[in-house]
Parts: C-alpha cells; sequence; structure tokens
C-alpha cells in the first residue's frame, strides 16, 4: 500500500513542502495538512503501517527521522532535534518508540 492509496498527492507535495526547512518541521501542523487528521481510525493506522518501514508494530526513532520520506520520496531527513520532539510527543507509555494506538493519539492530539 502506498501513501497516495490513504492521501491525497497534493496534500502530502504541499505538507511535506511547507517543512523543507530545516528545523521546521510541526508534527500537529503536518498531520492536518496531510489530511491525517480528518482520516478514520483504520486509515491513520494504514498510515501507521506505511511509516513503520521494519514491520515491528512500532515506529522507533531511526524510523521517526525518515517519517517525511514516508510520506513521499521526496522528503528531508529531520534533524535530531526534531526527531526527540517527535517520539517525545508520541511516546506515550516511555518505552522509546510509537505504537499504533499511540501514533492514533498523536493524530488525535494534532
Amino acid at each position: 500500500m502506498a501513501m497516495t492509496d490513504v492521501l491525497s498527492a497534493e496534500d502530502i507535495k504541499k505538507a511535506v513542502g511547507a517543512f523543507s526547512a530545516a528545523e521546521s518541521f510541526n508534527y500537529k501542523k503536518f498531520f492536518e495538512m496531510v489530511g491525517l487528521k480528518r482520516k478514520s481510525p483504520e486509515d491513520v493506522k494504514k498510515v501507521f503501517h506505511i511509516l513503520d518501514k521494519d514491520r515491528s508494530g512500532f515506529i522507533e526513532e531511526e524510523e521517526l527521522k525518515f517519517v517525511l520520506k514516508g510520506f513521499t520520496p521526496d522528503g528531508r531527513d529531520l534533524s535530531d532535534k526534531e526527531t526527540k520532539a517527535l517520539l517525545a510527543a508520541g511516546d506515550k507509555d516511555g518505552d522509546g518508540k510509537i505504537g499504533a494506538d499511540e501514533f492514533a493519539t498523536l493524530v488525535a492530539e494534532s
């Protein structure tokens, strides 16, 4: 499954482009711009599974660094600071990774 099966290619391009500058990533604005906030819980879970590259059932810090690339190959890597901020926001149980339920909560809170 591709990200464009769930989200519009135009929304993805706009959202990723809006955060192309280093240290500009804001997950709340990004999830809203990309259209994820308006999606059903099932669609949010599909996006989670696309971002979970190693299929471990979690999005680890290393995968978070490449979260924009998960939406489009043109996306930039997040900085260490941006990655840690996203992990801190999403990792509700403190295990150092984001599970599917934590991701759904992160999107819902944005």
